[in-house]
């Protein structure tokens, strides 16, 4: 198969590597842009290249619902479909299903719910997920998994977690191995690590090509957050990717990387900028603010990105409070430079064995707002 992890250097626990697949070269540390439904917002597909995204996100419940997996196999797969030539990931939907709680109904078999958007019922069961995903095409997929909410009591951590490991192996089971997708196993269990090493352990011996870690960010304070990342560097393959599922904020991301994570994908940064709050090196900036009024400085005079080489922060201004199209876009492609940016920085420092030294540089300036 055409998947390959090589890891390249440590940093302490922090690790730079490179995945090989058939669509190119991955270099991690990585963060994904969210494409849930095919696009990620405000973006082209050009913009995201010129962005220096070397993987996006798709999300399988989205897809599956509209406009649906056999349409996209017959446009040629979701890569063609959305003109993405760059590697793509598919999540399984086990999040979206955690989220539906009213909507749903979990046993055995899978999970039977209803469409958010019209009301009809359908039936995810774990061959049907993976069926899905092979029809989209991505070049990495994930195993159903249910995702416990937080807070929730042990005993229904370890329910979950059983279901969740029924499901990686019934999926693996009938996962068609054709050379052309990567399939990962998501770990579960909860803030309880020896749920975790568990949940590691059994997915490990069933040899997944990489390791989602799941049911983190969901509520749970991020000393647990933290504590859990850093157990399992104890316990996941070295010679294996492990990507932290739906994470985060750039302070979140640095400390989870010291803690040898190597994927990451949320939609904050894109979210975050569409109403205005932006990321960069200087901390988060509010560009609705009034100090920006008659600012004609660009964004970050240091930033490369489309934005800070056209626009001021007076300009953005104006289209944000004026809820302009061109506004949200002109943000969103700023902060997703930022996080690539970012992501380049700590693999060099990784690279150069001084990750702590970033860490200790960048950590207190992130949490900073702009002044």
């Amino acid at each position: 198969m055409m998947f390959k992890f090589t890891l390249e250097a440590k940093s302490g626990q922090a690790r730079a590597g490179v995945i090989n697949i058939s669509r190119g070269e991955i270099k991690t540390p990585v963060f994904m842009p969210v494409g849930t439904v095919g696009s990620v917002k405000a973006m082209s597909p050009q913009e995201l290249e010129e962005g220096n995204a070397q993987i996006i996100l798709g999300n399988t419940y989205h897809l599956y619902l509209r406009p649906g997996h056999e349409l996209i196999k017959a446009a040629g797969g979701l890569h063609k479909f959305i003109s993405w030539n760059k590697p793509m990931l598919t999540d399984s939907g086990g999040y979206q299903v955690m989220s539906l709680a009213t909507l749903r109904k979990i046993n055995k078999e899978g999970v039977r719910f209803q469409s958010h958007i019209d009301g009809s019922y359908h039936l995810f069961t774990p061959e049907k997920v993976i069926a899905i995903q092979e029809a989209l095409g991505a070049d990495i997929i994930m195993s159903f998994d249910e995702c416990p909410p937080y807070p929730v009591e042990r005993d229904y951590v370890e329910k979950s977690l059983k279901l969740t490991l029924n499901w990686a192996a019934r999926g693996k089971e009938v996962f068609s191995n054709s050379g052309n997708q990567a399939l990962f196993g998501i770990v579960q269990g909860g803030i309880y690590e020896d749920l975790r090493e568990k949940s590691a352990r059994k997915l490990m011996e069933m040899d997944f090509d990489g390791y989602g870690i799941g049911g983190l960010a969901v509520g749970e304070p991020k000393t647990d957050m933290f504590r859990i990342t850093q157990f399992l560097n104890s316990v996941l393959p070295e010679n294996k990717p492990r990507y932290l599922m739906g994470v985060g904020t750039p302070t979140d991301l640095l400390n989870n990387i010291a803690r040898g994570v190597d994927m990451f994908d949320c939609v904050m940064p894109t979210r975050n900028a569409r109403k205005g709050s932006i990321f960069t090196r200087y901390g988060k900036m509010i560009i609705k603010s009034a100090r920006y009024k008659e600012d004609f400085s660009p964004i970050d005079p240091l930033c490369n990105c489309y934005t800070c080489r056209h626009f001021s922060r007076a300009y953005i201004r104006h289209l944000i409070t004026m809820n302009e199209i061109l506004g949200m876009r002109l943000t969103t492609i700023h902060s997703l430079y930022f996080y690539q940016e970012l992501m380049q920085q700590a693999r060099q420092a990784i690279l150069e064995d001084r990750y702590n030294d970033f860490l200790k540089e960048q950590l207190p300036v992130l949490d900073c707002i702009v002044e």
